[in-house]
């Protein structure tokens, strides 16, 4: 009989108790896909007293991850701890260097060190498989790393937090502010300990690091993401911008170019019609277009005990099929460290802006915007309060350099009196 493959299992948070529950209730599910039973040796967490739900007698129990990772009986290390450092990266590094494959959930570890453990897993002949650390179930990781194998990627992009996207489509159906929608997420338990990875975009920005190694044959670099958050968004720039057909994302967007490697984590405009438009709640999408088999859409939960723990699975049993790949899907030491580019490609740009209720305010913002070299494709002006007359454009397309130029200039007219808001209105 084949020998059962023996995980260990670090952090029984939701996605680990998650990962015995699937494991204890589809054993013979498992087997049967797997052609060995998949066990659990041994477990580790902070709080060894702490109900679960589920039963955790029949397990080892180790304070230590570190321990944990090294032990005889266990042939998978799994990570579940999260952070990018600490005990989650010792531990991860000691089950390499014991001989221990290494599944994990953490989007962190990978987007800040992810070179250096894919070096040191491809030197101990182990691999470390990650589809739970980059939008949840969705097969994403597996998606590029086989079934696109033989594409030349040109862009991915997507919507890779649950937590904004649950804010930003609340907004849209209730007309309730940002400030009222972050703190009903934060009470339902939607947002990190620290918020600012989710609203902030570091958290979808470490999840954009990863899927551009694997698509463009880079190194990960989260320090290359341009990351802008939610927390300008207004409720008056989602009804502007549904005004106008469109609905307003958190959307990574990674593509080379012939100045680099382009990565942003931005708030855009999407068209309504579009399957990025038509996103609703935590849920995820990823877009991947190949140069053979064109564009593709992954849509799935992005998070959550069942989804997650599915993704960790799925590795797993790839591990006990024999399925050994290198971690960005090309050997550790054949990918390039990429110029980080800032991006240059022209595209529509949304702005919405506050200006002082006089008469020549708009002709001086036209000709500020014309100065720049930015041409107005449409523009509305809504009700005026207060003295401040809220202005939006649409502009044609234009480049990131003219854009800031321009906002430069309307930021120093003595009229506008609100900040400009620059959205860039994304093709999808």
């Amino acid at each position: 009989m084949t020998h059962p493959l023996r995980l260990g299992i670090a952090g029984l948070g939701t996605v680990g108790v998650g990962v015995l529950r699937i494991i204890r209730q589809q054993a013979k599910l498992l087997s049967a896909r797997t052609g060995r039973d998949i066990t659990v040796s041994a477990v580790s967490a902070r709080n060894k007293s702490k109900d679960r739900g589920v039963p955790l007698s029949g397990y080892a129990w180790e304070d230590d991850p570190v321990a944990l990772a090294t032990r005889d009986d266990v042939d998978v290390f799994v990570e579940l701890m999260g952070g990018s450092d600490g005990p989650a990266k010792a531990a991860t590094e000691a089950a390499l260097k014991a001989g221990k494959d290494v599944v994990t959930a953490n989007k962190a570890l990978l987007a800040m060190h992810g070179q250096e453990l894919a070096e040191l897993a491809e030197a101990n002949g182990r691999v470390i498989r990650y589809e739970a650390a980059v939008a949840g179930g969705i097969p994403i990781i597996k998606s590029l790393t086989e079934g696109l194998a033989a594409n030349e990627i040109t862009r991915v992009m997507g919507v890779m937090n649950g937590s904004c996207n649950y804010i930003l489509t609340r907004m849209q159906s209730t007309g309730l502010t940002y400030e009222q929608v972050f703190d009903e997420a934060n009470g339902l338990g939607y947002l990190e300990a620290d918020p600012e990875l989710d609203v902030g975009g570091i958290d979808a920005g470490h999840k954009l690091a990863i899927l551009s190694s694997i698509a463009f044959g880079t190194r990960v670099d989260f320090a290359g993401v341009e990351l802008e958050g939610i927390g300008r968004i207004q409720i008056e720039d989602i009804r502007q911008a549904a005004d106008m057909g469109y609905r307003i994302k958190l959307l990574g967007v990674a593509q080379m170019t012939g100045r680099g490697l382009e990565q942003r984590m931005s708030p855009c405009l999407v068209p309504e019609h579009s399957p990025l438009g038509q996103l609703e709640g935590g849920t995820n999408m990823v877009v991947v277009e190949g140069h053979a088999v064109g564009q593709i859409v992954l849509r799935g939960a992005g998070a959550g005990e069942g989804p997650t723990a599915s993704a960790v699975m799925g590795d797993v049993c790839d591990i006990a099929r024999g399925i050994r790949l290198p971690v960005f899907g090309q050997p550790a030491d054949t990918l390039v460290a990429a110029k980080p580019a800032v991006s240059a490609t022209p595209a529509p740009y949304y702005l919405r802006m506050g200006l002082d209720d006089r008469p020549g305010a708009l002709a001086k913002v036209t000709a500020a915007l014309g100065d720049a070299g930015v041409s107005i494709h449409r523009m509305r002006q809504y009700d005026h309060e207060n003295g401040n007359a809220p202005v939006l454009i649409v502009t044609h397309k234009t480049t990131r350099a003219d854009l800031c130029s321009a906002l430069d200039k309307l930021n120093a007219l003595p009229v506008v009196i609100e900040p400009p808001v620059a959205l860039r209105i994304e093709s999808v």
